[in-house]
């Protein structure tokens, strides 16, 4: 008699293989052009036609379906209590590692989901606003651990998707330059009453720091967390800080201008040395510990293409 299989590990999560999802974007029109994708790609990320056609596309349309359904079961709600449509955008944060391309993703979904007839108006904010200026890191003893969660005015950010969520007419979130790598006092990224918010950052599904306190990721209505094995990650922030250093770092107006004269290996090492002294210590101690939080993981292979979706179940 042969021996009955052990069942499958019950999980919150459907894995989807890289083929079976590329399968859902057929039909869909690609709605960007290659000269599109290429402004949007960030420095080190290998984003293509084929990668925003196979797996990008068809999440942007899931998510434009879960928005439209969210709205309308909040137009029914309210119908139920006997008031005025009070349907407030729908909030997605985009979570992952320092180098693992969220940024881009970030930008590339505010770009799909725009082009769906159910989410026309597109908003992005990132955390980065929500850093304490270099002077405040200073004064608290942070500017090593910028990055870290304690390093960002976490009540700043809170009240920020509060009041998106609660549909303020006008909400206004602090800017960030990473040329001068500090907040800019008289900037600001103005967000009024739009479809989707998209919020990307590090930390975004950190739980609450205290039981009574308000999680960030309380308040989205999806959430993404990007996944790629920490190894590939430093060697993606590794040539992303050689890139640097032969474009943004050369400008002598960059923060970072002291690192454009480094030669290879001089950078090497010190890219290396910022990931294992800051970003590698934050991704294993308080981004990755987050990545079940989230609605679905993108999980990326070496090359930095996504290889599978997980999907939580519903």
């Amino acid at each position: 008699m042969s021996a009955v299989p052990p069942p499958a590990p019950l999980s919150l999560y459907s894995e989807i293989a890289r083929g079976d999802w590329s399968r859902l974007a057929a039909g869909m029109d690609q709605p960007l052009t290659e000269a599109e994708v290429v402004q949007l790609r960030g420095i080190g990320d290998r984003l293509d036609l084929a990668e925003v056609r196979e797996v990008y596309l068809p999440l942007s349309r899931l998510l434009s379906i879960y928005a439209k359904t969210t709205k309308r079961l909040g137009s029914d709600v309210s119908g139920f209590l006997g008031r005025d449509d009070q349907t407030t955008p729908f909030v997605v944060g985009v979570a992952g590692s320092v180098a693992v391309g969220k940024s881009t993703i970030a930008r590339l979904l505010r770009e799909l989901m725009s082009r769906w007839a159910d989410t026309p108006r597109v908003e992005l904010v990132t955390t980065d606003g929500f850093l304490y200026s270099n002077a405040e890191l200073e004064r608290r003893g942070l500017m090593d651990r910028k990055g870290f969660p304690e390093s960002y005015d976490r009540r700043a950010l809170v009240e920020f998707v509060t009041k998106v969520k609660s549909g303020a007419d006008e909400v206004r979130a602090p800017f960030y330059s990473h040329m001068k790598y500090d907040i800019m006092p008289d900037a600001h990224v103005v967000v009024r009453r739009p479809d989707v918010v998209i919020v990307e950052g590090l930390n975004v599904l950190q739980p609450p720091p205290a039981p009574n306190d308000v999680a960030i990721s309380d308040l989205f209505d999806f959430s993404i967390y990007v996944d790629a094995d920490a190894r590939h990650i430093e060697q993606w922030y590794i040539d992303r800080f050689l890139a640097l250093r032969e474009g943004a770092f050369s400008n002598p107006a960059s923060h970072f201008n002291v690192f454009a004269h480094l030669t290879d290996e001089e950078a090497t090492e010190t890219a290396r040395g910022y990931w294992n002294d800051i970003n590698l210590p934050n991704l294993l101690e308080n981004v990755l510990p987050t990545k079940h939080r989230a609605s679905l993981v993108l999980r990326k292979g070496a090359d930095h293409s996504v290889e599978s979706v997980l999907l939580r179940k519903l």
